[in-house]
């Protein structure tokens, strides 16, 4: 099992727009084989900071969503409203 976390910055005056789009990518994760579960966050000290923290059976899985032309056409939707380009970490269980 593995976390994926993305950090997004939303652009000024992009946030409801962002919400929509970024709920729609979410749901469409929901979805996917592989995918468990996933969080949003906002920063505490700057709301147009957002983390998605999502859990995934596998690496392949995760790997395969990250791939799909699904993902691929939701980004392309979402990567406008964006400051900068989402980061995304791959963590696993420190105990494994």
């Amino acid at each position: 099992m593995i976390y994926v976390l993305i950090e997004r910055e939303i652009a000024e005056d992009m946030e409801s727009t962002y919400e929509e789009t970024a709920r729609q990518l979410l749901t469409r994760a929901y979805r996917t084989v592989g995918f468990i579960e996933g969080h949003t966050y906002r920063a505490q000290d700057n709301p147009l900071r957002r983390f998605t923290l999502s859990k995934w059976q596998s690496a392949l899985h995760w790997q395969h969503w990250y791939t799909s032309e699904e993902r691929r056409a939701q980004m392309a939707l979402l990567a406008p409203l964006l400051a900068a380009e989402e980061r995304i970490t791959i963590l696993e269980n420190a105990d494994s």
